[in-house]
Order: C-alpha cells, then structure tokens, then sequence
C-alpha cells in the first residue's frame, strides 16, 4: 500500500459522494461513501472530522498530502463543500478526483476517467457548476440500470443494497480507492490502463 501516516500538505482531493444519514446507507447511490470506507481503512484513518459541511481528514498517499471528503450537503449540492475546499488549500482542479455511482455501467464494474461530463449524475453535475469545468479525474463505480419495474431514476439509486449486488459494489468500491491510489502515486493514464 502506497498509503502511509506521515502526510505532506494537501496537494489532492479526494471526493467520495454519496447523501448522508441511515437512510441512504448501502444504496447504490452512496457507492462514493462505500469507497470513502475503503480508503480510509487502507489510509488508517477516519474521515469523520467536520469542516466545509462535509465528513473529512487528511492521508498521506506515496508521499502527496490528500484531502478526503464526504460532503454532507446531499448530493445535489455536492459542489459547494468541493470548491471551498479547493479554495482553502489552493488545489487545482485537475488534482480533484471524484468517486462516484454510475448507473450506465453493469453493477460492479469501475471505470478511471480523466474528465467528462456529468453523464446525468447530479452530483457531478453541481460539482462541474461550481467548481470550474469538466476537467478533473473521476472513479466511476457501476450501480447498474434501473430494472423495468422502477420508473423513477431516484427509486432505483436510492434503493438498499442486498444478496450478490451488495458483494460486487463492495468489492468495486475497494478497487476505487486502489485506483485513488494510483491516479496519485503513477498518476491518471496507468491508473485507467490498470483499473478498466
């Protein structure tokens, strides 16, 4: 693991999105939050300090000082606690890497990016608004396409995870914080070589 506990001063963010509260625990929109565990655990720390309305701390990764973030505010408004924090601590946005739910892609799969559009994800979405463009790296986590029964968009992602489903997005979300890792440490081209 390229994690380690001495940190350098922040030269990343790391954006795990997802809603906050029991509710929305292990839906498949909080896939983000999923991931925001799993690089925690890897980094020994715990994202659980408050500060620009989001669940935050700091890890060191291979040597770079990385801000990770849970913002709080839902995810509609996820751009908000970004852009203050990449005002505070003067990080461009090409250094934020936003992990994600993707329902266009099958349940489990991950997929590196290195910018793009918002893809119909509201969270992106608010996050490309506020904080200056597309450009900037993002982990997608497959949540995959409402089943025909679901005739809202919301009711599916918002739905509990259970059986098989649960196991894969699990799985995915700890692929996505090794794939944090690597965007950081050998930067974005091996990281989507390596992880799609």
């Amino acid at each position: 693991m390229f994690f380690s506990r001495k940190t350098a001063p922040v030269a990343w963010i790391a954006v795990f999105l997802g809603n906050p509260g029991s509710r929305y625990e292990n839906t498949r929109h909080n896939a983000g939050y999923m991931a925001a565990e799993a690089a925690g655990d890897a980094a020994g720390v715990r994202i659980n300090r408050s500060k620009f309305n989001a669940l935050t701390s700091v890890a060191g990764i291979g040597g770079e000082g990385v801000f990770l973030m849970k913002p709080q505010t839902y995810m509609n408004l996820s751009g908000t606690p970004v852009s203050q924090a990449m005002r505070f601590y003067k990080v461009p946005l090409s250094n934020v890497i936003v992990i994600s739910d993707d329902v266009s892609m099958p349940t489990g799969k991950l997929r590196v990016r290195r910018q793009g559009s918002a893809g119909g994800h509201n969270g992106l979405k608010d996050i490309i608004a506020k904080c200056g463009g597309e450009d900037f790296p993002r982990i997608k986590i497959g949540v995959g396409a409402p089943p025909s029964e679901y005739r809202e968009l919301a009711d599916w992602v918002l739905s509990k995870l259970s059986g098989e489903d649960l196991k894969k997005i699990s799985e995915a979300a700890s692929r996505a914080a090794k794939a944090l890792e690597t965007i950081v440490t050998k930067g974005i081209d091996i990281a989507m070589s390596e992880f799609n």
